[in-house]
């Protein structure tokens, strides 16, 4: 897969973190392309092209989600369930990315197939380094099903 190519989904409710998730892959100068949507309505409708999102061209499958548990609307697992119970979406990889610490949040995240919980860094340094570490194993390293 090539860097250029790569579109991620972030769905979070803290425009803030959105942000500052965006300045940090600006900064370690990742060329990609990031959705970001504010609710699990959102995403779902992002992912099933339907409302605004519905041109696949300007709204394209992402090669990645970054899902926030606790969100407005449709909440974060809800979301999750939907991404692996749909055949066109299950081989999305999906993060959790959260500041839940809670064991049946864990649970129920893994329950439902996510392929990774990640705890929100603190600090611009951290989510910097941890925005690195996620886009050089998924854009670089992992081998997606169709894109070899």
């Amino acid at each position: 897969m090539k860097s250029e190519n790569f579109k991620i989904l972030l769905v979070e409710d803290n425009v803030d973190q959105a942000e500052l998730i965006t300045e940090c892959i600006g900064q370690n100068n990742i060329n990609c392309k990031i959705f970001h949507v504010i609710d699990g309505e959102e995403a779902v409708n992002f992912l099933s092209a339907r409302d605004r999102f519905f041109d696949r061209e300007e709204f394209p499958l992402p090669d990645i989600i970054l899902l926030d548990l606790k969100i407005p609307k449709i909440d974060g697992i809800e979301v999750l369930k939907f991404i692996k119970n749909d055949s066109g979406l299950v081989s999305i990889p999906v993060i959790i990315f959260t500041s839940s610490m809670d064991e049946k949040d864990l649970q129920q995240a893994y329950l439902n197939h996510t392929n990774s919980y990640v705890v929100k860094p603190l600090g611009f340094n951290s989510l910097s380094s941890f925005v690195r570490m996620i886009f050089s194993y998924w854009n670089k390293f992992n081998i997606a099903p169709g894109k070899k």
